[in-house]
């Protein structure tokens, strides 16, 4: 049985989801997502070598920054109160930059989208920074990994 998608009224147009009758409640997502680049340009970034800035300082700030702003970049989406937006790195093996962002809200609708743009304008600011040294950086697998709260409870990503 296909879904009803919530965006599209029944004449076909798109419209936003009215939330007026849904209950409050807490809601958290966690997104992830990877920058690839080379060795040495990771070796830049862990020791504050770039011309730019401290690359990852910058891209926490993005990307607060973007989960707030959420939706003047996707259309639908409503504007929420967000209690807590937390950005993490994990600079892993010799190439690689991962980044959690972790979003919180008391709320009627959830907050998916403001994590996953977290981590995707936390992964741009990072090339953005970085592209004077390497042009060729990977941004790459950025997902949902959990979600809690609202009327579908909780969604936990499988283990590929």
């Amino acid at each position: 049985m296909a879904k009803h998608l919530s965006h599209v009224n029944s004449s076909g147009e798109a419209t936003m989801v009215d939330i007026s009758l849904k209950g409050i409640t807490v809601r958290e997502a966690v997104a992830k997502g990877s920058v690839i680049m080379q060795p040495a340009t990771l070796e830049q970034v862990k020791n504050a070598g770039m011309k730019k800035g401290d690359v990852l300082a910058v891209a926490r700030v993005a990307g607060i920054m973007a989960a707030k702003r959420v939706p003047d970049f996707i259309p639908l989406c409503h504007t929420i109160p967000i209690d807590r937006i937390k950005i993490d790195f994990d600079l892993f093996g010799t190439n690689s930059i991962g980044i959690t962002a972790t979003v919180k809200s008391t709320s009627k609708t959830g907050v998916e989208i403001e994590a996953l743009t977290a981590v995707s304008v936390a992964a741009l600011t990072i090339y953005d920074m970085c592209k004077a040294v390497e042009k060729g950086i990977t941004i790459t697998d950025i997902y949902l990994e959990t979600k809690t709260g609202g009327k579908s409870g909780t969604y936990k990503r499988k283990k590929a």
